[in-house]
């Protein structure tokens, strides 16, 4: 087979964006130019790689498969340029990190104070809900992964970096005056929790330690993120639980105040991960001590 390493990379940013054209403009070559390159690759091959489907490509196995290889390359590639940087004393090269969207409230901080310590490297960040960052963790999209609950049937690197205390909020005192508060665990059973949707890393976290206490709500509302959550809690629609990182310093400024009950904050933590057999890159490999220190002093 003669498919040369830039045919390698327009496939494979054909298997990430699902178009031809979003791959050719990643590679800033011309549709043709693509269209005819993604041919010969396919020549070489001796087989269809993807067909197109309503506009969407989607990959054959015989194309999963290449797409799989050619990561492998270009990730080992990218490994070799970071690591001929570092002989040269450089500190140049790209990291890329696919974080739970709930982590989206202090990673943003965290990898700021790496790239002010390494100011000429590229990073990329991907901010998914836990199914999406999953999914990218199957196909080793990335360098590194952070969430709260990493998946169980996977080989990985684990290593927890900080605490993610679930706490139970309410409305604002100001707006929440008529409401007689819950004091103990039981006494929720008559009011609406507000909770993040089901297969998310806190909801998980939630259903754990519900099961272990034996108790089972009454009312449920579930929604797709904590600021939706905030605003329910805030408009007196029920009781929430988030993450203590999604309130920054002033809940109040939120419309919500963290009550205190026996049982909370629900025990979590945050996870750096990757697959074990994975190499990083030295790149990858300064972020993760990085993020570790960082992580700590955040806790």
């Amino acid at each position: 087979m003669n498919i040369t390493f830039r045919q390698l990379r327009l496939f494979l940013a054909l298997a990430d964006t699902g178009s031809v054209s979003q791959a050719a403009r990643a590679m800033h070559v011309t549709q043709p130019t693509a269209s005819m390159q993604l041919r010969e690759v396919t020549q070489a091959l001796g087989m269809p790689l993807y067909e197109v489907i309503g506009r969407k490509v989607y990959l054959t196995q015989a194309g999963l498969e290449l797409a799989r290889t050619a990561r492998t390359m270009v990730d080992e590639w990218e490994r070799l340029e970071q690591t001929v940087g570092l002989l040269h004393g450089l500190q140049k090269g790209r990291l890329q990190v696919s974080v739970v969207s709930t982590a989206k409230y202090f990673i943003p901080r965290l990898i700021g104070q790496f790239c002010r310590e390494h100011p000429h490297i590229d990073v990329a960040i991907e901010v998914l809900n836990r199914d999406g960052v999953v999914q990218r963790l199957r196909d080793n999209r990335d360098d590194l992964y952070v969430m709260s609950q990493p998946p169980a049937d996977m080989d990985l690197q684990d290593q927890v970096f900080m605490s993610n205390p679930l706490v139970l909020i309410g409305p604002h005192a100001r707006r929440g005056a008529s409401l007689q508060l819950p004091r103990t665990l039981s006494d929720l059973k008559s009011e609406r929790l507000i909770l993040r949707e089901a297969g998310s890393g806190t909801r998980m976290a939630v259903n754990a330690s519900f099961a272990a206490r034996r108790f089972r709500p009454g009312l449920l509302m579930e929604l797709g993120s904590n600021e939706a959550i905030k605003e329910a809690v805030a408009a007196g629609l029920g009781y929430g639980i988030v993450s203590r990182h999604a309130l920054g310093k002033t809940p109040s400024s939120q419309g919500v105040r963290v009550l205190e009950l026996p049982g909370f904050p629900i025990a979590s933590a945050w996870h750096v991960v990757y697959p074990r057999r994975k190499s990083l890159s030295p790149l990858a490999q300064k972020f993760l001590q990085r993020l570790t220190q960082l992580g700590d002093a955040k806790a």
